[in-house]
């Protein structure tokens, strides 16, 4: 019998952990068969156990199946079969019956019942029913036994804590998940979330970010993996969709579907061109995700580590497109080769360096984002640069970066140093004559030449 207050328990306990009643009443009666088929049982049994919740007695049973020639096969004449159930503990070194393809499992009485004698227990029985026999009870089980039932209650809470996070993370799945971190170990970060711990792994994590033990994270869920010891939560920072699902979150048009992102292009850390595109004709959908006064796009590049985001307004002219991809910058002109899929865009003078950005990262990212491949040339016809969407070629130039700025250091330094010094000087006539410490003192020299006079 067993201790109805310690089952209720333990019960409430890993309801607490999002196990059912059912799945532990199911690991308990588990174990008891286990542990009475290795005490008690022989090789080849089928044993249950039912465990009654307002007695707290367990009860055992045996289960055999019905068959018939058609489903199994009797030895033949003269073949040797081993004595399987001579050794009343067997079961310690139980095997499964090894079968050829197309063989038929060998009839065991222990588990097996042949159908005429099934008939004469129960009326109308079926080939392949199964038919339940009483087993006496037992409460007395062995050390071992009952150190297999204790293992066999473990794995099957495991199993059970198991599906339980592979449903509940399993919804989670491509959400945005919070948690608090936990340690650092070889680049990766192991997050706190709860029930269960998420790793964000080296590469994903955003480039020259710094975390600290006990720090608040939040992260994109992108893969949940069953391993041998539990459930594995992958989580990236560096992923596109974590932009995404941080808009969603900022900009509720974009939550409800009312807007669309198109197509994203992202260097974590660094620079971010989201293209958008509305299916309500009165929604502003650049509008809706810089917010007003730039609120919503300051929340999510705050959370970003200062990213830079470029938010453009899909168009399904190829060439606007590609236009629109290049701001800030604004291209002259934009020419199409459908064959090479190639854009050709022609920049001015003074917005080259603009149209490429920063090691190329600019014409980089737009061609990332609309497809093409683009060249930069500029108005005067000279290529200056082409990317693929992965590098970025700039053409080389023999041009002094300070003489294409207007700078001259050299003569300039030379102007300073050789330069005679300039003084202002008046004519005679105009030489000022000095003045009196203040005003003050002017207005009481005056005031005492009228007092003489009066005298």
């Amino acid at each position: 019998m067993i201790d109805l207050k310690t089952i209720n328990a333990v019960l409430g306990e890993f309801e607490d952990r999002g196990i059912s009643r059912r799945t532990m009443i199911e690991a308990i009666e588990s174990a008891m068969a286990t542990a009475y088929k290795r005490e008690y049982g022989k090789r080849g049994q089928i044993v249950h156990a039912k465990l009654d919740l307002n007695t707290g007695t367990i009860a055992f049973e045996q289960v055999k199946t019905v068959v018939d020639d058609t489903t199994v096969r009797f030895p033949a004449e003269g073949e040797v079969v081993p004595d399987e159930h001579s050794h009343p503990h067997s079961f310690h070194a139980a095997e499964e019956e090894q079968l050829a393809d197309g063989e038929l499992p060998r009839f065991d009485p222990e588990k097996h019942i042949l159908l005429e004698n099934a008939k004469l227990m129960k009326r109308g029985v079926a080939l392949g029913e199964a038919i339940i026999f009483p087993l006496e009870p037992q409460d007395d089980f062995g050390r071992i036994a009952a150190q297999t039932a204790k293992q066999v209650v473990i794995q099957k809470v495991r199993e059970a804590e198991k599906l339980s996070m592979m449903e509940e993370f399993g919804e989670k799945k491509g959400q945005i998940v919070g948690g608090i971190v936990q340690r650092m170990e070889r680049g990766a970060i192991f997050v706190d979330l709860g029930r269960t711990t998420g790793i964000i792994p080296y590469e994903e994590q955003i480039p020259g970010e710094r975390y600290r033990m006990g720090e608040r994270i939040r992260a994109y869920l992108y893969a949940v993996d069953e391993g041998f010891r539990g459930v594995y939560l992958r989580l990236s920072r560096a992923h596109p969709k974590f932009v995404v699902k941080l808009f969603e979150m900022e900009a509720p048009e974009l939550a409800s579907g009312a807007i669309e992102i198109k197509a994203l292009a992202r260097e974590p850390g660094s620079r971010t061109k989201i293209a958008l595109a509305s299916k309500d004709p009165h929604i502003d959908p650049v509008g809706s995700l810089v917010g007003q006064r730039g609120v919503r796009v300051s929340t999510v590049m705050s959370e970003l580590g200062g990213e830079r985001i470029d938010i453009i307004e899909w168009n399904d002219d190829a060439a606007a497109f590609v236009k629109e991809a290049l701001s800030p910058a604004t291209p002259i002109s934009v020419v199409l080769d459908e064959a090479g899929h190639r854009a050709t865009v022609t920049v001015a003078e003074d917005e080259q360096s603009l149209a490429i950005g920063r090691g190329g990262q600019n014409v980089r990212l737009a061609a990332k984002l609309t497809g093409w491949n683009i060249d930069i040339v500029s108005a005067g016809g000279a290529e200056v640069a082409e990317s693929d969407g992965e590098t970025v070629a700039v053409a080389p130039t023999d041009e002094d970066p300070a003489e294409a700025a207007g700078v001259m250091p050299t003569e300039s330094i030379e102007v300073i140093e050789h330069a005679a010094p300039e003084t202002t000087t008046l004519p005679a006539e105009e030489e000022l004559t000095p003045l009196p410490a203040s005003d003050e003192t002017v207005a009481d020299a005056t005031e005492d030449r009228d007092k003489a006079k009066d005298e």
